[in-house]
């Protein structure tokens, strides 16, 4: 059959024949174009004896259900990946007449499906036209107000508004200064952060500027111009009136509003603002994925304003306490908290890090400036998943020298103390009380547990590993022990005298005990650590016997060596993570909550 085509029609043609289905039907002699006239534009040879070619018609195939194991939203309709509902089916299929409907088989016996009952089909064939009809209905309403709204669009493109230039000029102001400028003519920027509109001649916003919020009422021809019927939610705006306080009983924020006399569209945004991209019951993907946006939510806009309030604090703090601020590279060419949890990579040709922390490179600031410390971001490359580790971070350090352990421990319970007082007596004040009613300033002195008496506390008090076992000498305390004894606890716990063997080669060792060292974590409710710190050692034979320990070579520690030949001294020093302060402060779940774009092990981006 194939050669007797290929002989009797083009090659083109014959080549698209044969990748299709077909019946094949052995006839007469007759012209070849009355039997394929969708194949040939004009008569061709005669042919005997002539093979007639058909396409095959499709098989219509059954649908099948499932109570049992089907999905209305996943499935596909085949006994495999049934569908929940023959109502489902019905809709997936969108015509009449339907297909042959399979359901669960009620009758024992080998058969997993049934053919659904005459009087079941019948029904829910009823229910099906009826949402059809009722679709129809809602599409033609759909499609009669769009043919409205195009129509008040094209009216409003000749509707236009200027500024009335026999007012008094405006004072342009910030949202939080209008308090001082009632009843006076202003003009103010902003973006759209709420919309109501009340009939054809009245539109109510709430207007943002990253000071406050501010309700304006637009009216009259204000509210019927092109920009005005397009306006949406994250537009940015430019609006001219007077402020005035609202009426009794009535609320709106900073007890004023303003009523426009003039606007002007500076930034269109989409229909439905930011909720084409997120709302509250997005998930957290969504969330993270769309930070940018999420960033001008009201909650997630006080989270900044506090942690830019925390940043000033402890500046506040250091500046009263005569420590000197210096900026130290981020880009290294050594560990600090051991070497897995180095980002690597290659510095033109060298092996370089992300730093982990600034603390080598301020012990070589205190000859020079005494007192000193830092805010700067640090990294760690640890796949960590938990509610309370990001892979970038901002890191709060300071060294000392001439202090004792004693005296390093009294620094970091004023440090705390101080920057919450600092805070809570600031102007962002209110937003803390407001994220987190139940906040106190915590009191002096912190509560000092050494470690041997951390592990016999959470013996007596049933905290045990996750195999069962009770901790013993040299085992770390993870995060989940560490937080139920600290939550147990209730108060801020200065945590001692780690076992050397868990802690960094840089620690002093406790004269008193050698095999502990003079190092402390700070351990608050509701978080756990916070603060790492320790006396470091300020022996040049010590620190070398540190860097053995570790199977670290000193040959690019050179520099931090060398503090120990040229003037050594006893020093000592911490590093605090800011977002975990902020997650003490705020009482905050998680801590990609308290920065601006969380870097995690599953993120980075955007």
């Amino acid at each position: 059959m194939l050669n007797t085509l290929r002989r009797a029609l083009p090659i083109s043609t014959f080549l698209h024949l044969q990748s299709a289905s077909f019946k094949v039907v052995t006839t007469g002699t007759q012209r070849l174009p009355s039997l394929v006239p969708t194949v040939l534009a004009k008569p061709t040879a005669v042919v005997r004896p002539i093979i007639a070619v058909r396409p095959m018609a499709t098989e219509i195939q059954p649908l099948y259900t499932s109570e049992k194991f089907g999905n209305d939203e996943k499935g596909e309709g085949t006994s495999e990946n049934p569908f929940k509902t023959p109502l489902q089916a019905m809709r997936h299929w969108a015509k009449e007449p339907f297909p042959t409907i399979y359901v669960d088989c009620k009758e024992d016996g080998g058969d997993k499906f049934s053919v659904i009952s005459q009087a079941q089909l019948k029904k829910l064939t009823k229910v099906y036209q009826r949402e059809l009809s009722k679709s129809k209905g809602k599409a033609a309403k759909e499609a009669e107000e769009a043919a409205k709204r195009a129509a008040n669009l094209e009216e409003s493109k000749s509707i236009t508004i200027s500024e009335d230039t026999s007012l008094p000029a405006a004072t342009q102001a910030k949202i939080s200064k209008l308090g001082e400028l009632r009843d006076q003519r202003v003009k103010v920027y902003g973006w759209v952060h709420r919309l109501r509109r009340q009939g054809k001649n009245l539109l109510f916003l709430v207007l943002r500027d990253g000071t406050g919020f501010l309700q304006c009422v637009l009216t009259d021809n204000q509210c019927k111009t092109y920009n005005a019927l397009l306006l949406a939610t994250e537009s940015s705006v430019c609006i001219w009136g007077t402020v005035s306080a609202v009426p009794e009983g009535k609320e709106a924020p900073g007890g004023h509003e303003l009523k426009a006399d003039y606007w002007e569209l500076v930034g269109g945004s989409p229909a439905g603002g930011v909720d084409n991209l997120l709302n509250t019951e997005s998930n957290p993907d969504v969330m993270y994925h769309n930070r940018h946006m999420w960033i001008r939510g009201e909650n997630m806009s006080k989270v900044l304003k506090v942690r830019h309030a925390t940043i000033k604090a402890f500046r506040d703090h250091y500046y009263d306490k005569d420590y000197v601020e210096v900026t130290p590279p981020t880009l290294v060419q050594c560990q600090v908290e051991g070497g897995s949890t180095l980002f690597k990579l290659n510095y033109f040709g060298d092996e370089a890090y992300l730093t982990q922390s600034s603390q080598l490179y301020l012990e070589t600031c205190i000859p020079a400036v005494g007192n000193v410390y830092c805010i700067a971001q640090s990294y760690r490359a640890e796949s960590s998943h938990t509610r309370r580790h990001l892979s970038e971070f901002t890191h709060i350090e300071g060294e000392m020298p001439f202090i004792t352990f004693d005296e390093l421990l009294d620094a970091l319970e004023d440090l705390v103390v101080d920057t919450a007082q600092r805070i809570m007596d600031s102007k962002h004040g209110d937003l803390v009380r407001e994220l987190n009613p139940s906040f106190k300033v915590p009191q002096k002195p912190f509560k000092r547990m050494d470690y041997r008496e951390a592990l016999e506390y959470c013996r007596e008090n049933g905290i045990r590993k996750e195999d069962g076992t009770t901790f013993e000498f040299g085992d770390d305390i993870p995060e989940a022990p560490e937080r139920k004894m600290t939550d147990m606890i209730g108060v801020p716990i200065l945590l001692c005298r780690f076992p050397k063997a868990m802690k960094s080669f840089y620690m002093q060792p406790d004269k008193a005990d050698p095999i502990v060292t003079e190092s402390v974590d700070l351990l608050l409710p509701n978080v756990g650590e916070i603060i790492g710190g320790s006396m470091r050692i300020y022996d040049e034979t010590e620190l070398a016997a540190g860097f053995k320990r570790e199977g670290i070579s000193p040959d690019n520690y050179y520099w931090y060596v060398d503090q120990r030949k040229y003037g050594t001294c006893p020093h000592g020093g911490y590093g605090l993570g800011l977002e975990r302060y902020l997650m003490w402060l705020l009482n905050s779940g998680n801590i990609r909550e308290n920065c601006l774009y969380p870097r995690t092990a599953e993120r980075c981006k955007p």
